[in-house]
């Protein structure tokens, strides 16, 4: 019988090993809270984090912002850098240019009307130019440099698609030859990668890493209603990563890799926030294990050590 996501959680924090973990610290941003981050990145021989900053109090109402490392497991706001109107940044290098990808949120008479994905590229960090667009009321888009072009993940989420798979997303995989094709419908049509989700459970992608075995290493993040003991709704999020054979689209050692109590004590947004882990990314560190990185509760960011995850399918090639 196949273990739902919360009894696979379950199972997952009775087993586990405590592990080296901690909160980023971030400066220059007073009164602001930065969490969701990209992974950190080397740019000319400096090392950076995109975060996403929103006051304790708003909701929907994010800034991306550019920090330069400054110690250890801290960041510091480069000033007069880009001022993004996104939430959730990600980079990747693609062809020679970083690549940032974000969801901006749109707003029409002062509610949320959708949201879409937005892509910048470039060479320099301070000249990023906004290239395309994903399709409406989607997130979690990721790329993914291989030989053959740019693998291509989506996240589709609908009614129409809780209808048809039972759960509240799902994942979809296809290769582009060149950034200029990243086009919504490009993203939208791309094929489905299957049983990644069970009923009414959610999730996507969050980085992704060609493997020297032709597979691509993705790591992710898998999502639930529950409850908490008082009986209030919990939004339970988990990192997790799998493995995507893309000569048919075919999943392998899809597996938990930490929850929110792999990470120090945080506060929450909201209370329905406690157990949210909405996973980054990872960086390989050089005792072979990896940096496992994570946004925590809507308010801060943690990074925590895992063991490679990708075992027995090659290292990783491109970050």
């Amino acid at each position: 019988m196949t273990l739902t996501l919360k009894e696979k959680k379950e199972k997952f924090e009775r087993e586990r090993k405590h592990t080296q973990s901690a909160l980023l610290c971030f400066y220059g941003v007073d009164g602001f809270d930065i969490y969701n981050c990209s992974i950190p990145f080397i740019h000319e021989g400096k090392e950076y984090i995109f975060g996403r900053m929103e006051k304790r109090a708003d909701w929907a109402r994010s800034w991306v912002r550019l920090f330069e490392k400054s110690g250890t497991d801290t960041y510091t706001l480069v000033k007069d850098s880009m001022i993004y109107q996104l939430e959730d940044p990600y980079v990747s290098m693609i062809h020679g240019d970083l690549v940032l990808g974000g969801t901006h949120v749109r707003y029409s008479a002062g509610q949320i009307d959708t949201y879409f994905g937005y892509f910048y590229k470039g060479t320099q960090l301070n000249d990023l130019t906004y290239f395309t667009t994903g399709p409406d009321c989607m997130k979690d888009i990721r790329l993914v440099e291989m030989p053959q072009g740019i693998g291509v993940f989506s996240r589709p989420r609908s009614e129409a698609i809780k209808k048809k798979y039972g759960s509240e997303s799902i994942v979809g995989f296809t290769v582009i030859p060149n950034l200029m094709s990243l086009t919504a419908e490009a993203v939208e049509t791309a094929p489905i990668v299957e049983g990644l989700f069970q009923y009414e459970e959610w999730g996507g992608c969050n980085q992704c890493y060609l493997l020297s075995s032709g597979m691509i290493g993705v790591i992710a993040h898998k999502s639930f209603v529950s409850e908490d003991r008082h009986g209030e709704t919990l939004y339970v999020y988990v990192n997790t990563s799998f493995v995507m054979d893309p000569n048919g689209n075919r999943l392998l050692d899809e597996k938990i890799l930490a929850t929110r109590g792999c990470y120090p004590d945080y506060p929450a947004k909201r209370p329905g926030l406690t157990d949210c882990a909405f996973t980054s990314g990872l960086v390989m560190r050089e005792d072979g294990k990896a940096d496992l990185y994570s946004g925590l509760g809507d308010t801060c960011q943690g990074r925590t050590v895992i063991d490679y995850p990708f075992e027995g399918f090659g290292e990783i090639v491109t970050t």
